[in-house]
C-alpha cells in the first residue's frame, strides 16, 4: 500500500463489542461499512455491536448544516468514551471540513476518516496531514471529476481505500443506477486501486429494504472486483457480508488445491498453476478472516 497510514490491521480475530463477542475484520478487507447518522446517538452502540465489519459515523450528508457542530460533538464524545469507528467528514471545499478534522484529531477511538466528495489527491493529503499524519483517509469519490482523478487520488499520501458515492455520482452525471451505466465508474475505482496499490474499493449503498435486490446488487459489487459495500441499515450487513465472502464451495476448492499443491512439493506443472495458486491463497486468507468453512 502506498500510504503510510495504519488502520489497526493487527487487531485480534475476535473481540468484545459492548458485551457481545464478534469477529473483528481488518479494514483492508472489511465488507460491510455501516453509515450511521451522527445525530442519532442512540444508534451508535447498537451499530458498533452489529455484524458490520466497519461503522462510519456520518457528520456530512446525514446532518443538516445547522447541526454540524452538535453532530461533531456527539461523535467526539462517543469516541472518547470508548467507542471505535470511522467518521465521514465534510468535503474539503466546505466550511465544516477544517473544524471536523480539528475536532477529531487525536481522538483515541477514531479509526480513520471518510473524506466526502473527494476530487483531488491534494484533498486527501491535506486531510491526512491536518489530522496527525497517521490517521487513514478513505476518499469517497462522488463526481465525474473524482472518477477521472481516481488514479491520482489512489496514489495520494494517506489514502487507505477508495469508496464510491454512487448516489451523488448519479446526480452529478445524470446516469442511471443500472449495472451497465455504473460499470465504468466502478471499474475505474477498481483499476485505480490497483494503480495505487490499495485494497479493493468499497461500493456505494443499496437504498431500500428489499434484501433480494441488495443481494443482487452485492453480487454486482463482487463481479466488478470491488471488495466492500456501504450500507444504510444494520439488517443489510449480514447480506453484504455473506455475498462478498468466499462461498463454502470456493473454500473447499481452494483447500483441495492447496493440499494437492503442497503434496506435489509446490511444483508448478503448467501455466494455469500460478493464477490458480494466487486465487486459492486469496480465498483461504479471506475464509480464515471471515470464518467461512469449506463445503462438505
Amino acid at each position: 500500500m502506498t500510504s503510510t497510514a495504519s488502520a489497526d490491521s493487527t487487531r485480534p480475530a475476535s473481540e468484545e463489542r459492548f458485551g457481545r463477542p464478534v469477529r473483528s475484520v481488518s479494514p483492508e478487507i472489511a465488507r460491510s461499512w455501516l453509515l450511521v447518522n451522527a445525530m442519532k446517538t442512540e444508534l451508535f452502540g447498537e451499530s458498533a455491536a452489529s455484524r458490520a465489519d466497519a461503522v462510519i459515523l456520518d457528520i456530512e450528508d446525514a446532518v443538516d448544516p445547522s447541526h454540524k457542530g452538535d453532530a461533531r460533538e456527539n461523535v467526539s464524545r462517543w469516541l472518547a468514551d470508548g467507542g471505535r469507528a470511522w467518521v465521514r467528514v465534510n468535503d474539503a471545499t466546505s466550511p465544516f471540513w477544517a473544524d471536523d478534522l480539528a475536532g477529531l484529531r487525536g481522538n483515541p477511538g477514531l479509526l480513520g476518516v471518510v473524506l466526502a466528495k473527494t476530487e483531488s489527491a491534494d484533498q486527501v493529503t491535506e486531510s491526512f496531514h491536518r489530522m496527525d499524519g497517521k490517521t487513514p483517509v478513505i476518499p469517497l469519490v462522488e463526481s465525474a471529476v473524482g472518477i477521472e482523478e481516481a488514479n491520482h487520488i489512489a496514489k495520494a499520501q494517506g489514502a487507505f481505500r477508495l469508496a464510491f458515492g454512487s448516489g451523488d455520482f448519479r446526480r452529478d452525471t445524470g446516469m442511471a443506477a443500472t449495472p451497465e451505466a455504473m460499470a465504468y465508474p466502478r471499474a475505474k475505482l477498481v483499476v485505480a486501486s490497483r494503480v495505487g496499490n490499495l485494497p479493493g474499493p468499497i461500493d456505494g449503498p443499496t437504498v431500500g429494504t428489499n434484501h433480494p435486490i441488495l443481494r443482487e446488487q452485492s453480487a454486482i459489487t463482487v463481479m466488478m472486483g470491488m471488495t466492500g459495500k456501504l450500507c444504510l441499515a444494520i439488517d443489510q450487513t449480514t447480506v453484504i457480508n455473506e455475498v462478498i465472502s468466499p462461498t463454502p464451495s470456493d473454500v473447499a476448492w481452494a483447500s483441495d488445491f492447496m493440499h494437492d499443491f503442497e503434496a506435489s512439493g509446490r511444483v508448478i506443472r503448467d501455466g494455469s498453476d500460478l493464477p490458480r495458486l494466487g486465487r486459492a491463497e486469496k480465498i483461504m486468507k479471506l475464509a480464515n478472516a471471515f470464518g467461512v468453512q469449506p463445503a462438505v
